[in-house]
């Protein structure tokens, strides 16, 4: 048994709608008797992606002994639960977000525009991987953050003009990279910088809702008081939503 961060369940507040069920990508949750229950520990990552998902915030984040989170559990988990058909086809880990698709693109455009001038990148950091970015970097100072799922920028196609303006960017991918290590280095930059606010984009597949709760964790281990906002984008590359981060300070 390990201490570790785990999914509570409010029994007394789910109202069985299911949401969770189908946003907890390792099969962590199951209906039962018309309420959510958390199948087993060692299913649970504790990263949270069903949080978003429950509008009776029914479900927290609690640190208790746990099963170790076991991946491979899971995958023989998932494949129990998989059925798969002929139009929504799932890879092994079972997340929707993986599920392969192909998206009608727009005819007759052209990839040279040579009448047109070229839209100019507003990067304005290097590096911009997380994992690379030096807590103390120059550009972190009293920074604009903007911190974005990596597929953010592929689907998204004003990512440049619309929400990376005048940001530090900072990217990566709460799925398959190093959550922990994330919340930690997160709560690190915003110890150790006067950020100014946090700009949090995501996809709208569930797992990448666990770039929201990394964020949020690392506001509060930081101590600090940080606005941060929320902007979920479509696998279609609209802007579905915005709105400030539940539970995160806001300015």
């Amino acid at each position: 048994m390990f201490t570790r961060k785990i999914v509570r369940i409010d029994a007394a507040k789910c109202n069985g709608c299911g949401q969770c069920v189908s946003a907890c990508a390792e099969g962590a949750i199951a209906l039962v008797n018309g309420k959510a229950r958390l199948v087993k520990d060692s299913y649970c990552d504790g990263l949270g992606a069903c949080l978003g998902e429950c509008p009776q915030d029914a479900i927290t984040i609690e640190v208790r002994e746990a099963e170790a989170f076991d991946p491979d559990a899971v995958e023989e988990h998932l494949h129990k639960l998989h059925v798969p058909t002929a139009t929504h086809e799932s890879l092994p880990c079972g997340c929707p977000g993986t599920a392969t698709r192909t998206l009608a693109r727009n005819i007759g455009g052209s990839r040279t525009r040579p009448t047109e001038e070229a839209t100019p990148s507003e990067l304005g950091n290097w590096p911009v991987q997380l994992r690379l970015v030096p807590p103390r970097a120059p550009y972190l100072q009293g920074a604009r953050l903007l911190i974005s799922a990596d597929c953010v920028p592929f689907a998204f196609a004003d990512f440049h003009r619309t929400l990376l303006d005048d940001r530090a960017l900072l990217i990566g991918c709460p799925k398959l990279d190093d959550a922990a290590f994330y919340r930690e280095k997160l709560a690190q930059i915003f110890r150790e910088n006067d950020i100014e606010f946090v700009d949090v984009v995501y996809m709208e597949v569930p797992c990448c809702f666990g770039l929201v709760h990394l964020v949020r964790q690392a506001v509060e281990e930081s101590g600090k008081s940080i606005p941060v906002s929320l902007t979920k984008i479509g696998i279609r590359g609209e802007i579905i939503e915005t709105r400030a981060a539940a539970g995160a300070a806001v300015g």
